[in-house]
């Protein structure tokens, strides 16, 4: 194969959907010869901040000196993006290789899902590259997540909000349930900040299985006003003036939950100096989470699509209105049709003065028309813009120089943002 094949290959298996389920993975691995045996790995689900998380302590083990794979999803621009090591995308002829591979593996009886099949090859990949750990983000829920047949030293859940429930459940408890699935025996588990419900459900799958279970506000704590500054105290660690790259004060709880996570794989021989947290914190990159791509006026892209992601991006928004008076904020959103559009619009309602309504190059975008006709009360005189690049052209023009221009509600939009100003054109492919 080469490697444009070798894409089109993968999501080719797009036609099998979303199957919730370990056999066919069980399977697969089996065959590839259980590649992820071969390194230490630590685990992170969430419905929230897990993408974050997983990127931190990458790169705080990366700076401790070894060699990390990361294995994170959707990708924004292209496909090599979800597998790294040492922040390294996955070479073209190794995805090309690694494919052909997976095909003749799952001939003629196994028919493995897209995400299946890119988490066997991340697998195999880190097993190539001789990785000394893997940091894995789960793709959907935990328990039946494709990601779910490692065995790791430690885990993390971060947040339990609403979102997927016609994989994950109506309820808080039951996606907490789901998530809580990646807790095997007597594995370290981190939970981040989520509501009563959620964690005492996360915490009786814990104690049933015997899991040691360490929980921000008890027993790891986070102080600060933002991740320019701010102090962790954990179980056997302190350290005060962190400082962490990414934007938004959510990032302290995930930055918290990262540094716990570290400190639970401590007894499995994963060790990082605090010059290590200091130097990877500082440098950590995660694209299309509150990222700031320009200035005059500022541009920030927000993957947030549901509500309590949006109540973090509000956060955000509101400490920009704060701190620069009169400036003014133009939201540019697009989102999935299954997505909570008036979930999602309430709690950025009152902070921004022009809305610009687009959709993001793919069949499951909602359309301006619906997205205008879910939020008319919320925002009752929006700009339509179907193509994105004449939405982002017509937030120029609103905007100016002191203004700030959000464009958030899809990490799909985002991609196509991102591949827009890479000049490269909107891709159709999307996993």
């Amino acid at each position: 194969m080469t490697y444009a094949s070798a894409v089109a290959y993968l999501y080719s298996l797009q036609k099998h959907g979303i199957k919730l389920g370990l056999e066919t993975m069980t399977a697969l691995v089996g065959r590839l010869g259980l590649p992820q045996s071969r390194y230490r790995t630590l685990h992170i689900a969430g419905t929230n901040g897990k993408g974050s998380t997983a990127a931190m302590t990458a790169a705080v083990l990366q700076a401790a000196g070894y060699r990390v794979g990361l294995y994170t999803s959707p990708h924004l621009v292209e496909f090599r993006e979800r597998i790294r090591v040492n922040g390294d995308m996955i070479p073209e002829g190794d995805v090309a290789r690694l494919a052909e591979r997976l095909k003749g593996l799952c001939e003629p009886d196994l028919s493995p899902t897209f995400f299946e099949c890119t988490t066997a090859m991340a697998f195999q990949h880190f097993a190539d590259a001789r990785v000394d750990v893997a940091v894995l983000e789960v793709g959907l829920g935990g328990r039946f997540d494709a990601t779910n047949v490692v065995t790791p030293l430690a885990g993390a859940i971060t947040t339990i909000a609403l979102d997927h429930q016609e994989y994950l459940g109506t309820t808080l408890a039951s996606i907490a349930f789901e998530k809580a699935g990646i807790i095997k025996p007597r594995m370290p588990v981190v939970v981040g900040r989520m509501t009563e419900d959620a964690r005492r459900t996360i915490e009786q799958v814990a104690s049933e299985r015997a899991a040691p279970l360490s929980r921000l506000g008890r027993d790891f704590h986070v102080s600060g006003d933002t991740p320019e500054r701010f102090s962790y105290s954990g179980r056997t660690t302190r350290y005060d003036d962190l400082s962490c790259a990414l934007h938004g004060a959510h990032q302290l709880d995930n930055a918290a939950c990262a540094l716990a996570l570290l400190e639970a794989a401590g007894p499995g021989g994963l060790v990082a100096t605090e010059q290590a947290v200091r130097e990877g914190l500082r440098g950590v990159s995660w694209e299309g989470r509150i990222e700031i791509v320009d200035r005059r006026p500022m541009l920030v892209l927000d993957g947030a699509h549901n509500p309590a992601a949006a109540i973090a991006l509000s956060g955000y928004l509101r400490a920009f209105r704060l701190s620069h008076p009169g400036s003014r904020v133009v939201l540019v959103l697009g989102m999935m049709r299954d997505k909570d559009h008036r979930g999602f619009a309430e709690p950025l309602r009152d902070l921004v003065d022009e809305v610009v309504l687009t959709q993001a190059d793919l069949s499951r975008s909602a359309t301006v028309q619906q997205l205008h006709s879910a939020l008319r009360d919320r925002w009752p005189r929006p700009h339509l813009q179907a193509v994105l690049s004449d939405a982002l052209g017509q937030a120029r023009r609103l905007a100016g120089p002191e203004d700030l221009i959000c464009v958030t509600g899809s990490l799909m939009l985002i991609g196509d943002v991102k591949a827009l100003f890479r000049g490269c054109g909107l891709s159709p492919l999307r996993g």
